[in-house]
């Protein structure tokens, strides 16, 4: 476990804390499953709050490079039909698609959303949807 959490981000000096979150959030839990029939995701979800230039970008950047399913976004150009899903209209057909967002691209793995304070507050609901 130490020796994952030191080798997560080595270019970042110290956050110990945050590495080890990391760590736990790439490995996952375990899904359990209750005597009542309740299903309990196995997700673990990390947020990152801090003062500007303390490297919470370069730890996102990091996880989106080494997960095997995930997805980077900035929060300030995102949009609720971006995060799940949208419809366009295909230009040669004249036919309506269905096109996943980030969230459902990244279904199983990683979403990173940098600069989530950016979003407009009626795009954040879409995420808890």
């Amino acid at each position: 476990y130490n020796k994952i959490s030191r080798s997560i981000a080595s270019a970042l000096f110290g956050h110990e804390d945050i590495k080890r979150a990391i760590a736990c959030l790439l490995f996952g839990g375990t899904r359990k499953r209750q005597p009542d029939g309740i299903r309990l995701r196995g997700d673990i979800n990390v947020l990152l709050l801090g003062d500007p230039s303390t490297g919470k970008s370069q730890f996102l950047k990091f996880v989106e490079r080494v997960a095997p399913i995930s997805v980077y976004t900035s929060g300030k150009g995102s949009s609720a039909a971006g995060l799940t899903a949208s419809v366009i209209r295909d230009n040669s057909t004249g036919e309506f698609q269905l096109e996943g967002g980030a969230m459902v691209l990244a279904d199983g793995g990683v979403v990173c959303i940098d600069e989530f304070d950016k979003m407009r507050s009626q795009d954040k609901v879409a995420i808890h949807e």
